[in-house]
Parts: structure tokens; C-alpha cells; sequence
């Protein structure tokens, strides 16, 4: 008998895949992902509720992969699950943001959940689209402006910038 919860089974399936197992365990992940996410979508104005095992059995889902598809949606929950405790008999209903759930899938790169058709029923294009560019705004970098020569210096002193931290420049 494993004495490893479901989470702990979750955690030690991801953190021991080597270059040899991974394309295996990646195509059973994303592929029950992708199918749960989904349904999901197509059926976005019902909560998703159940036990544990009852959402297992209808996503047709191995337990310890829908484990690692509930640590992946839980920060797009409006109220997180206590996912590390959860066991077979957990009530679990998942209460969606789905801007959220769009915004981590572009953060996660997951193209194959936010590219799914059935988000056109759930977000507008344009919904989309705007949380696209607050996505890629999140992602620049705008780089600190050098103090030039005769400006006082930024650390405070009171100094030129080429007389204190701008000495070595």
C-alpha cells in the first residue's frame, strides 16, 4: 500500500520523470487535460462538483494525473482548494474565474488549452484579446533610465553620480 497521498503521488510523478518516461507521461497528462478542460468550457455555466472519484470517473481520468489537472487550476479558482490534504472521498467544486484560468494557461504556454474551440462560447474574442495584451504588457521589461554624469546620485548622498556610485563607470 502506498502511504503517499494523492498530491505527494502527484508531486513524485513529476519531479521523477526522466528524458525517457516524459513524452509518455506528457502525452497522458495534456491529452486528459486537454479533454477535462473542455468539457469544462463547452459546459462553463455549470459549477464542476463532485467527490474526488466521481470526477475521476467522469473524465475517464488516472487520479493521479486529475490531481496534477487540480494543482494546475487551483489559482484560477475564485476560492483555492486545499489540494495537498485531498483524498478520493474529498468534495471538491471547482467555482472557475475564467479570465484567470485564460491569463494561466498564456502564462503556463499551455497554446493547446488556450487555443481550444470551446473558449469561443466562455470569452469574446475581444475578452481574450485584452487579457492577451495585459498579458504580454505583464511580460515587458522596461529598463532604469542611467543617471547621467553631473545628475545627483540615486543613492542619496547628495553627490554627483560621477563623483559617488558612478565613479567606476
Amino acid at each position: 500500500m502506498n502511504d503517499m497521498n494523492l498530491y505527494e503521488q502527484w508531486q513524485d510523478l513529476i519531479n521523477n520523470q526522466t528524458d525517457e518516461s516524459f513524452p509518455d507521461f506528457w502525452e497522458k497528462y495534456s491529452s486528459t487535460e486537454s479533454k477535462i478542460y473542455t468539457d469544462i468550457l463547452e459546459h462553463h455555466t455549470q459549477q464542476v462538483s463532485g467527490t474526488f472519484q466521481e470526477l475521476v470517473d467522469k473524465y475517464q481520468a488516472d487520479p493521479i494525473i486529475f490531481m496534477g489537472f487540480l494543482d494546475g487550476i487551483n489559482t484560477s479558482l475564485k476560492e483555492e482548494q486545499k489540494i495537498e490534504a485531498l483524498d478520493e472521498t474529498a468534495v471538491l467544486k471547482l467555482d472557475i474565474d475564467f479570465e484567470k484560468l485564460f491569463y494561466n494557461m498564456l502564462v503556463a504556454e499551455a497554446d493547446y488549452l488556450y487555443t481550444i474551440p470551446a473558449w469561443d462560447k466562455v470569452l469574446s474574442a475581444e475578452a481574450r484579446e485584452e487579457i492577451v495584451k495585459e498579458f504580454k504588457k505583464s511580460k515587458t521589461v522596461v529598463k532604469e533610465k542611467e543617471p547621467g554624469r553631473n545628475d545627483p546620485c540615486p543613492c542619496g548622498s547628495g553627490k554627483k553620480y560621477k563623483k559617488c556610485c558612478g565613479t567606476n563607470q
